[in-house]
C-alpha cells in the first residue's frame, strides 16, 4: 500500500513538470516562517516548565515538607517566606529573558522575512501592473502583516 504524506508542504516524489514552481503566497507556507516559530515555541516551552516546575516545586514542598518551610533565616523570616517571594523574582528573570530572545532571535527573522515576502509581493504587483497595461492603475489589497 503507498505511504501518504498528511502534511501539505513536502514535495511529491516525482516531478511535476506541468506545475511550476512559485514562492510560497502565504507566509505560513514560507520555510523561514517554519524556522521562525520554532525559535519562539522552543523558548516558550523551556521558560514555562522552569517557571511552572519552580513554583510546583515551592508549592509541593510547602505542603509535603513543611518543617523545611518554617526554618527561620533571621528573625521573624524564614525560608519558606523567602522562596515565595523568591517566584517573584523568577517570573521576572523569565519575562526579561523572554524579552531578550525575542528581541535577538525572533525578532530579527521576523523582520527578513517580512521585507523578503514584501519585496516579493510588490515584485508580483509590478509585473501585473505591467500585465495591465501603462493605462490601468494596479489595487492593492490590504494583505499587511500587523506591527506591534
Amino acid at each position: 500500500m503507498p505511504e501518504f504524506s498528511p502534511r501539505r508542504e513536502d514535495p511529491p516524489p516525482f516531478p511535476l513538470p506541468h506545475i511550476e514552481q512559485t514562492p510560497p503566497s502565504r507566509i505560513s507556507d514560507h520555510p523561514e516562517f517554519h524556522s521562525l516559530r520554532r525559535a519562539q515555541r522552543r523558548f516558550g516551552i523551556r521558560a514555562t516548565i522552569l517557571s511552572v516546575g519552580g513554583f510546583l516545586l515551592y508549592v509541593l514542598v510547602s505542603s509535603f515538607v513543611p518543617v523545611v518551610m518554617n526554618q527561620p533565616l533571621f528573625g521573624r523570616l524564614t525560608l519558606g517566606l523567602t522562596l515565595g517571594l523568591g517566584q517573584f523574582a523568577v517570573m521576572g528573570v523569565t519575562a526579561w529573558c523572554y524579552v531578550r530572545h525575542m528581541r535577538t532571535r525572533v525578532d530579527p527573522l521576523a523582520r527578513g522575512l517580512r521585507s523578503r515576502l514584501y519585496e516579493t509581493g510588490t515584485r508580483r504587483g509590478r509585473s501585473a501592473a505591467h500585465a495591465q497595461g501603462a493605462g490601468q492603475r494596479l489595487q492593492h489589497g490590504t494583505r499587511g502583516f500587523r506591527t506591534w
